[in-house]
């Protein structure tokens, strides 16, 4: 069963905090990536910092969804349903 995505949006930002050096007080959920300072170069950075801290495989095709924090909890909480080597469509 998937947690809750509320759940996720603490670790997402907890790795957005570790990966891009920024102040966790500053990665509200709400805020755009783009707004953080993370293009999309930083975009796919963030989704391999997820896939190595979380151990899933997140699809390329899912970074296009990488809007803000609770955007890639959405996301992760997706990956970590599906499990490594399924896909969801």
């Amino acid at each position: 069963m998937v947690a809750p995505v509320g759940d996720h949006r603490a670790e997402v930002t907890k790795v957005v905090s570790d990966t891009f050096r920024l102040d966790p007080a500053l990665v509200e959920p709400d805020a755009t990536l783009e707004e953080l300072g993370i293009d999309s170069k930083g975009r796919i950075r963030l989704l391999a910092a997820l896939e190595i801290h979380y151990g899933v495989t997140i699809d390329l095709d899912r970074l296009d969804r990488f809007t803000d924090v609770a955007s890639v909890a959405d996301v992760l909480a997706e990956a970590l349903g599906t499990g490594e080597s399924e896909e969801r469509r």
